[in-house]
């Protein structure tokens, strides 16, 4: 495949990263040889296949990744993804902390970069386990009864979104930090928002 076109906004991104600059950067020339077309999304370096997200370029405190937005589909033959967290289903990343690491991966990476741009020619899609039903805290119930309004916009949200928010809701111990949390996040559920959108 030929070279991918760079985008204006990774080079500014890249240009400022205070950390993990120079392995960023060596997966960002990595994945454009794939032919993939380098977007900028959620603040970071992003790289799609006719406008449909395949793998995202982040750098973290302890590492920086390459992430696979369907790596679930591939077969990692060497056992090098990790799962972000573990209510992820379909999300995969390879996790790393030196540019020699990643040179030393190079041909696995492009291996898995274009499994994973046949994976979405073919159409594949990861089969996503039916979410259990969600079981709210008694403090969004009665937001819920109080204001029928902000449960339909809830209802609307996205099954993830949904699940976040009420894990968010949820984790807090007292009656009294639940109710805030709920109460700080009312305005970006009505919009349809994410958390940290």
């Amino acid at each position: 495949m030929t070279k991918s076109t760079t985008n204006p906004q990774v080079d500014d991104f890249l240009q400022k990263a205070k950390k993990w600059q120079d392995e960023m950067t060596l997966l960002r020339t990595i994945v454009l040889e794939s032919g993939l077309e380098e977007d900028f999304k959620w603040r970071q370096p992003c790289y799609t296949l006719d406008g449909k997200n395949i793998v995202i370029v982040s750098g973290f405190k302890e590492y920086c990744l390459l992430g696979f937005f369907k790596g679930a589909l591939l077969k990692d033959e060497h056992q090098l993804f990790e799962t972000p967290g573990e209510n992820t289903q379909s999300m995969r990343q390879l996790r790393f902390t030196s540019v020699d690491d990643i040179q030393q991966k190079k041909s696995i990476i492009r291996d898995y970069v274009r499994e994973m741009i046949n994976a979405e020619k073919a159409g594949l899609k990861v089969e996503l386990k039916k979410s259990t039903e969600l079981e709210f805290s008694e403090e969004l119930k009665a937001k819920f009864q109080q204001d029928p309004t902000f449960q339909k916009a809830f209802e609307a949200l996205t099954p993830g979104r949904r699940r976040a928010y009420n894990m968010f809701f949820s984790a807090a111990k007292q009656s009294k930090t639940r109710e805030s949390r709920i109460e700080k996040y009312m305005p970006k559920i009505l919009e349809g928002k994410a958390m940290d959108d």
